[in-house]
C-alpha cells in the first residue's frame, strides 16, 4: 500500500464559503429570465462546472439556449464581484494547510471553478505560498463527477492518486476524488 504524501483540497464551499454566493449570482442572472432556484434544487447541481450547471438549468427551465454563455459569464462576474465584497474563509483554514505543511505534504488544489475565480480565492486568502499545484475543471473536456481535474492536479503535484487525501463538499466532487483513486 502506497503511503499519503499529498492532501488535494476542493475549494468552493470547503476552503472559502463561497456556495450562497454562487447561489445568490445564479439567482440574479436567473431572474432576468424570470426563473429562480430553490436551494435545493441549487444543492442538485453543486460541484459542476458554470456552464454545465447553467446548461443544465436552462434545460430543465426551458430558457432558449442561445443565452447560456452570456449567463455562465454573468454569473462567474457576479461571484467574483461577491467574493471581493463578502467572501468568509472557513474556520479552520490555516490550521489544516498548517498541519499538512508541518507533515511534509505537497498540497494541491483541484476545482469545478474558473481560472479567474481560483486567483481572486488563492489571493484573499492567501494560500498562494502553500499549493503547489492548481488544477480548474474548467477547459477539461469533463468536469466533476469526471476525475480528471483530480488526475492533473496529482500529476502536476509528481505523485499517484493512490498518494492522495482528497477533501471535498459536494456529492459530485466526491465522485471525482474516488474515481481518482
Amino acid at each position: 500500500m502506497m503511503k499519503y504524501n499529498t492532501v488535494i483540497f476542493d475549494m468552493d464551499g470547503l476552503l472559502i464559503d463561497s456556495e450562497p454566493l454562487w447561489y445568490e449570482a445564479a439567482n440574479e442572472v436567473f431572474a432576468q429570465y424570470g426563473k429562480h432556484l430553490s436551494a435545493a434544487e441549487y444543492a442538485d447541481t453543486t460541484g459542476l462546472r458554470t456552464k454545465e450547471f447553467v446548461e443544465w438549468w436552462f434545460t430543465k427551465m426551458s430558457i432558449p439556449p442561445d443565452h447560456a454563455d452570456e449567463a455562465k459569464n454573468d454569473i462567474i462576474k457576479l461571484v467574483i464581484k461577491k467574493v471581493k465584497q463578502k467572501a468568509k474563509p472557513l474556520p479552520g483554514l490555516q490550521h489544516i494547510f498548517n498541519f499538512f505543511i508541518t507533515k511534509k505534504y505537497k498540497i494541491g488544489l483541484a476545482t469545478s471553478s474558473p481560472v479567474d475565480l481560483i486567483n481572486e480565492v488563492i489571493d484573499y486568502l492567501k494560500i498562494k505560498n502553500y499549493l503547489q499545484a492548481i488544477s480548474s475543471a474548467e477547459d477539461l473536456p469533463f468536469g466533476k463527477p469526471h476525475p480528471q481535474v483530480y488526475l492533473n492536479c496529482a500529476d502536476s503535484l509528481g505523485v499517484s492518486p493512490a498518494q492522495c487525501i482528497c477533501f471535498e463538499d459536494s456529492f459530485n466532487g466526491m465522485i471525482a476524488a474516488k474515481a481518482a483513486k
